[in-house]
């Protein structure tokens, strides 16, 4: 009989557990000026945005959404037509939010969400990053600036801009969801942090992969970080490879060091056998945040010279070379990649100190020229065309 009280005891539990509801967190306000928009809740996953929930808003602009609260700090959105709100959920139950249609991504309130504040000042640095990284391409599609002045101005503000988020919002609270969104801002379509191929990026991301496993070690978002960070230790070792042995009297003769490399086919591209065209020798990494506006600049030499006997023979170092691949997936001209990195043998023996770096060789297959050597690349292209 005892044993029988007790399987009924057991049973009796089982069915309130699975009866009882889940953990639930609201997300709940009013948005002004919005009358008969739709308004949506989504989830910002590791796989991408999940639709959660939306809703119609009458003339008082209140709203209100109820959802699973997840296991571990997860980040969310509201959306009305491209308008963006990002938030966390971390700590409390219910978070509350403020705003204006005309200015619903850039100026709203937010409670209940202790990084919310910090997500929105870095989204509106991010926005700000953007307008001037904008500024600098349309002045140089209107020849207002050179591409040479366009990468040094892009590079000194994506060194501004990582210095501040490391330090203010990185390093000084790794273990908050503030400190992981920031890790991960894009630039025309590229990230900002380069953790496979930069060191002092891969700090960043070490910070708060070591925060969040200790905290949520088996949180999808720590093992994913925990990967890349591995990934990255990986790729900025240097690794023992033979020294790139070039014959003397081939450099005294051509002026150039040969290169073979594979493209994304797997065929072997010689740099030697494009002997008779005017070519640019580029070192680049796709992954860079200044690499969107190097291709562009480049894409226009191409479109501009090709038909002369223009060449462009782009070497990347990636570490990534699956991204590599679908980055060049549609350029016309030659891409290979080594897969030594940032460590290329290739790169030291051209003394490449920074990334992007070019050459001007002419149809001799003779080295003119090195990037910071020549201030307007398309006026000395004529001159060897």
């Amino acid at each position: 009989m005892k044993k029988i009280s007790i399987l009924l005891t057991f049973a009796i539990l089982l069915v309130l557990a699975a009866c009882s509801p889940s953990a639930k967190f609201t997300i709940e306000g009013k948005v002004s000026g919005a009358s008969d928009k739709i308004i949506y809740l989504e989830a910002s996953k590791l796989q991408g945005l999940i639709p959660l929930d939306s809703m119609k808003l009458n003339a008082k602009g209140l709203f209100s959404f109820e959802s699973e609260y997840p296991e571990s700090p997860e980040y969310y959105r509201l959306r009305i037509d491209n308008k963006v709100i990002n938030f966390s959920i971390d700590s409390t139950e219910v978070v509350k939010i403020q705003a204006n249609y005309d200015t619903f991504s850039t100026d709203y309130s937010i409670e209940g969400s202790e990084n919310g504040q910090r997500i929105k000042d870095i989204t509106l640095k991010q926005m700000a990053l953007q307008k001037d990284v904008d500024k600098l391409l349309e002045d140089l599609r209107k020849g207002k600036i050179s591409n040479k002045s366009l990468q040094e101005n892009l590079q000194k503000l994506f060194t501004a801009y990582k210095e501040d988020i490391k330090h203010n919002y990185i390093f000084i609270a790794p273990n908050t969801t503030a400190a992981y969104y920031a890790l991960f801002p894009k630039i025309n379509g590229f990230m900002l942090f380069d953790p496979l191929n930069n060191k002092e990026d891969l700090r960043a991301f070490a910070a708060v992969a070591t925060s969040l496993n200790e905290n949520y070690p088996h949180a999808n978002r720590s093992k994913n970080l925990y990967n890349i960070v591995i990934k990255g230790m990986k790729n900025t070792r240097k690794p023992k490879v033979e020294t790139l042995d070039v014959p003397q009297e081939k450099v005294n003769v051509t002026g150039l060091i040969d290169i073979e490399l594979r493209d994304m086919q797997g065929k072997v591209r010689k740099l030697s056998d494009l002997k008779g065209k005017v070519v640019l020798l580029d070192f680049t990494i796709y992954q860079s945040p200044v690499s969107s506006a190097h291709v562009f600049a480049l894409r226009d030499l191409y479109d501009k010279y090709a038909k002369n006997g223009f060449e462009i023979y782009q070497v990347s170092l990636d570490a990534d070379e699956h991204f590599w691949k679908t980055a060049i997936d549609n350029l016309p001209w030659i891409c290979v990649r080594d897969g030594h990195g940032i460590y290329s043998n290739y790169a030291t023996t051209y003394n490449v100190k920074e990334i992007p770096a070019y050459f001007l060789i002419n149809k001799n297959n003779e080295l003119v020229v090195r990037g910071d050597q020549v201030e307007d690349i398309e006026r000395t292209l004529k001159t060897l065309l």
